[in-house]
């Protein structure tokens, strides 16, 4: 995972936002969390102006759920990059009723991961036997 992607976002990225939320126990005292939202991006508004905007979707149990965040503000806290997947048009409100699956977009990094794993895979795995255990309990 990446660090901080605010400059860099584009519609179709899978990422995390840390927002901070300040609570109010019973109490009265105030206490400072962070909360992550991982989702899709479907659009960046104003570019980098001071009030730049992106809506994030995700699905939680069967109910979408869209956040529109502030990227410059300072309640968030960062945005983590997980993937990147390909998008047809620059703000993917289309992605609210598409059910096809997302194709996935290779980068660098992620070829050579992959190229990685396919030549460890040729390597035959030792697997080491399994001994069982057997423990004796003491009834009172």
């Amino acid at each position: 995972m990446s660090d901080d992607i605010r400059n860099k976002l584009r519609a179709g990225m899978i990422v995390k936002v840390h927002q901070k939320i300040k609570e109010t126990n019973t109490k009265g005292e105030e206490k400072q969390r962070i909360q992550i939202f991982e989702g899709i991006v479907l659009a960046l508004k104003h570019g980098t102006e001071a009030g730049a905007t992106v809506t994030v979707r995700k699905v939680s149990n069967g109910v979408g759920v869209e956040k529109i965040f502030p990227i410059n503000s300072p309640v968030v806290e960062k945005i983590e990059l997980v993937r990147t997947m390909k998008v047809e048009q620059g703000r993917a409100y289309y992605l609210r009723t598409y059910r096809k699956k997302l194709k996935e977009v290779r980068t660098e990094q992620s070829k050579t991961s992959v190229e990685e794993d396919e030549e460890n895979e040729e390597a035959p795995i030792e697997e080491e036997p399994q001994v069982e255990v057997e423990t004796e309990t003491e009834v009172k």
